[in-house]
C-alpha cells in the first residue's frame, strides 16, 4: 500500500508524524505522504515542521516518507499561490482538497487544484466532464479514498475516470489509527467503486510513479 494523503496532529489527526508511520509500516505500507491541512494562516508553520520529522525518521523507518500538504478550503483565487508556497517551503507532494460532496467547498476549487499543478486532487465530488478532460491535459492524478463521506462519489470518479483515461490513486485520508488500510483492503476499495480488477494493478502503479516522482524533487 502506497497511502498518499495523511494527517497528524499538526493539523486535525490524532497522531504524531512518528507513531502515524509506524502504524503505516505495522499495515504494509510501502510509502506515505503526511500531507497536513494548511491555508494561509498555517502553511509556514506545519509544512517546515513535517519536512524536519520526516529528514529524522527516514534514518529509522523501512518505508518512503514523504513531506507534503493539503491545500484545505482555501478560496480558488489563491490555490496557486499557495501550491508554490507549500512546495517552496519543502512539499514534495501538494494535494489540494476538492470538492468533495459533503463539505462546503467553495465551487471552481477543483479547477483552480488543476491550474495550479497540484500533484493530487482529493475527493473531487462530481468533478465536471470540463474539469476531467483539463486534469488529464495537465496531468493530475484523482483520488479514490477510503475516508468515509468523501468516499460517497468513489463511483462516480471510478468511473469518468476509467472513461477519459485519466490518473487515479488510493490513499486513507487517514485521520485516526483505524483510518490506515492494508493493499488488500484498498484492492478491496477500489473493486467497490467499480474499478475492474484488471485495472487495480495500474492504480497502484500509479501512486508508486508520484512516489518516485516525489523523491525525485529532493
Amino acid at each position: 500500500m502506497i497511502d498518499l494523503h495523511t494527517h497528524t496532529i499538526f493539523s486535525d489527526g490524532e497522531l504524531l508524524p512518528f507513531e502515524l508511520v509506524r502504524r503505516a509500516a505495522a499495515v504494509g505500507c510501502s510509502a506515505i505522504a503526511i500531507t497536513d491541512h494548511v491555508d494561509v494562516s498555517n502553511i509556514d508553520f506545519v509544512v517546515p515542521r513535517i519536512v524536519k520529522a520526516v529528514r529524522r525518521l527516514k534514518e529509522y523507518v523501512p518505508l518512503d516518507v514523504i513531506p507534503g500538504a493539503e491545500i484545505t478550503h482555501v478560496p480558488p483565487r489563491l490555490i496557486q499561490e499557495l501550491v508554490k508556497e507549500a512546495r517552496t517551503l519543502g512539499a514534495k507532494i501538494v494535494i489540494v482538497h476538492g470538492e468533495t460532496i459533503t463539505e462546503p467547498v467553495s465551487e471552481g476549487t477543483n479547477r483552480a487544484a488543476i491550474e495550479a499543478g497540484a500533484d493530487i486532487l482529493a475527493h473531487p465530488g462530481l468533478i465536471s466532464t470540463e474539469d476531467i478532460l483539463f486534469a488529464k491535459d495537465k496531468g493530475i492524478t484523482l483520488e479514490i479514498t477510503s475516508r468515509k463521506g468523501h468516499c460517497l462519489s468513489n463511483g462516480y470518479v471510478a468511473r469518468e475516470a476509467v472513461k477519459f483515461g485519466i490518473s487515479l490513486s488510493i490513499n486513507t485520508d487517514s485521520h485516526s489509527p483505524g483510518d490506515l488500510i492494508s493493499r488488500e483492503v484498498a484492492r478491496r476499495v477500489l473493486f467497490g467503486a467499480g474499478i475492474d480488477e484488471s485495472r487495480i494493478d495500474s492504480i497502484f502503479e500509479n501512486s508508486k510513479l508520484l512516489v518516485e516522482k516525489a523523491l525525485r524533487r529532493e
